[in-house]
């Protein structure tokens, strides 16, 4: 707050206040919406769009970033919430969403005591990608039941899906009328006025079209009483801990992770960036104070954060006054919200969670590296198959093992040097003019060289010495940022089985600290100052001069050797 107070200019006051309402016209209605999403009463959204974004307002670091709710999160709770309370009893659900909503913030919290924020990083982008589609198609098939007018008991995708078919017959027709208008009038507006709040357009279209035909009357399931006035404490119950602390895990990682990447997408030139410790504590804080007033689990979310930024938001006086909206809808308007058709909230929700699902984001991973694709695809299953929680638990893995896979394969390339120049390049068929030169063979390995991939390492290097039979045997190390001691050990050994062959090793292009920790080994002893060269230009330089002494010396004992041969 301090980073943007001090510097406050009143030319933003304005844009700032009309931010903020724009925002608010997208994010009430989205938020009421994902709160039915998580089996909650609508009023829960409003408590979720108020508390978390004025904690943040005040101690975040991203200027334009709306913490609220979002269908990740929703979903992820949902899921939770059914886990513990399968009666779907309100009360109960009430006080376990803030239980759980508290145990969040307080694991962000200690992420941020214990300095964790590069824990988001661990979850690779088309992990992430394949994660948000299947959550995606998860939320849709929760939520077309209700365009339908029906209820079925949810037990997992395939079951649902299958539940679905078999229902389709005692579809209501005045449900599902009310549905496709709502679905026709949030994609219209999105593509002929992509500026304009459709999801406010669309509620309240619905509330006039429910209040003027009583709709209820014709069996369309309306949002029902909503609690007028603010959000009084709700404090959780210790007993659900044990229960709520795996969900609550994986809840508080996505929402860091979706937190960080909209405040890191949205940062504006010139603004400070994000501070992903203190980011934690700004929303782990918001989480838990929402929690005590009866909010769900929230995290800053993409979409809200982009509408926010798009209307001009300069600082979070913008978030503070979506907050003040939030609480007047709260305190006037929350009996014509109850009017609201519960078709009209699935539509807003299957409108947005739609934007979770990118086929063309999909394809170009598949384009470029079909291994990350494999891996969006593990992740996807994951979730459709095995629900939401256990979904993030293999895109963890998923992630984790993808960074252990690369770790234990570097590459490793054989160099030429590209023709006039003193630039050193992988040789490939596109380039086979690259000079290369008799009897020295370079190479190039990228990465950490460790006990997993120093193997590796040595497998891909002795073809090529095998085929090559060179004197010297030069490796650059420009693009390797350390060396372990286990690969360290096999670089000794394979200094000294070239030894044996009457070829050298050289070491070219090494940082400081690796070529501090060369020094100190017996392999720097060996290899002297001699073979520790500063760059590939200089091993050349180095190698052609030897060579030419080499074939001098020959040369001359030739000679030496004819002219003996005819005094004989």
């Amino acid at each position: 707050m301090r980073d943007w107070l001090g510097g406050y200019q009143p030319g933003w006051l304005r844009l700032d206040l009309v931010a903020g309402l724009t925002t608010a016209a997208v994010v009430i209605p989205k938020a009421m919406a994902y709160a039915t999403i998580a089996g909650l009463p609508v009023e829960v959204g409003l408590y979720t769009a108020f508390v978390p974004l004025v904690i943040y307002a005040l101690l975040g670091t991203s200027r334009p970033l709306s913490v609220t709710t979002t269908t990740t999160l929703a979903i992820l709770t949902g899921t939770q919430l059914a886990l513990v309370v399968p009666s779907g009893d309100p009360a109960a659900l009430l006080t376990a969403s803030a239980t759980l909503a508290v145990l969040v913030g307080v694991m962000l919290i200690l992420a941020a005591v214990l300095r964790l924020g590069v824990v988001a990083s661990f979850i690779s982008e088309p992990v992430l990608t394949g994660f948000k589609a299947g959550i995606g198609l998860v939320i849709i098939l929760d939520q077309v039941p209700k365009l339908l007018g029906l209820h079925i008991e949810k037990t997992g995708f395939l079951r649902d899906l299958f539940a679905l078919g078999a229902h389709l017959p005692e579809t209501s027709l005045a449900t599902l009328a009310v549905g496709v208008a709502m679905l026709a009038i949030l994609l219209g507006i999105e593509r002929l006025a992509p500026r304009a709040p459709a999801p406010l357009v669309a509620v309240a279209l619905g509330i006039a079209v429910s209040g003027l035909l009583t709709l209820q009357d014709q069996g369309v399931a309306i949002v029902g009483h909503i609690p007028q006035g603010l959000p009084a404490l709700s404090l959780p119950n210790l007993e659900l801990i044990e229960q709520l602390w795996p969900g609550a895990l994986g809840i508080a990682l996505m929402s860091f992770t979706e937190s960080i990447a909209a405040a890191r997408a949205f940062a504006g030139r010139g603004e400070p960036r994000p501070v992903p410790n203190q980011e934690l504590v700004a929303t782990g804080l918001g989480n838990l104070v929402g929690g005590l007033f009866g909010a769900m689990p929230g995290g800053g979310g993409t979409s809200q954060t982009a509408v926010n930024r798009s209307a001009g938001a300069r600082t979070q006086v913008a978030g503070l006054v979506t907050a003040a909206a939030a609480v007047a809808t709260l305190l006037l308007l929350a009996p014509l919200m109850g009017l609201m058709p519960q078709a009209t909230l699935a539509a807003v929700v299957i409108v947005y969670s739609i934007g979770l699902i990118q086929p063309a984001e999909i394809f170009a991973i598949l384009m470029i590296r079909r291994m990350e694709f494999l891996w969006a695809l593990a992740a996807f299953a994951g979730v459709v198959l095995l629900g939401t929680l256990k979904g993030i638990l293999v895109a963890i893995i998923v992630s984790l093992v993808s960074l252990a896979y690369q770790a234990a394969h570097p590459r490793l390339y054989v160099l030429g040097r590209k023709p006039g120049t003193e630039v050193f390049r992988p040789r490939t068929d596109a380039h086979p003019e690259d000079e290369t030169f008799p009897g020295l063979l370079m190479v190039r390995p990228e990465g950490r060289l460790f006990f997993a991939n120093a193997q590796r390492i040595g497998e891909q290097v002795w073809p090529l010495i095998d085929a090559a039979e060179p004197r010297v045997l030069a490796m650059d190390f420009s693009a390797v940022t350390d060396i372990e001691y286990s690969a360290l050990k096999m670089l000794v050994e394979g200094e000294e089985r070239l030894r044996a062959r009457g070829a050298e090793l050289w070491l070219v292009a090494l940082n400081p600290e690796v070529l501090a920790m060369v020094q100190r080994s017996s392999l720097g002893k060996t290899l002297g100052r001699e073979r520790l060269l500063f760059n590939l230009p200089l091993a050349v330089e180095r190698f052609r001069a030897r060579a030419t002494a080499f074939e001098d010396r020959d040369s001359t004992a030739r000679e030496s050797r004819t002219t003996t041969s005819t005094s004989t």
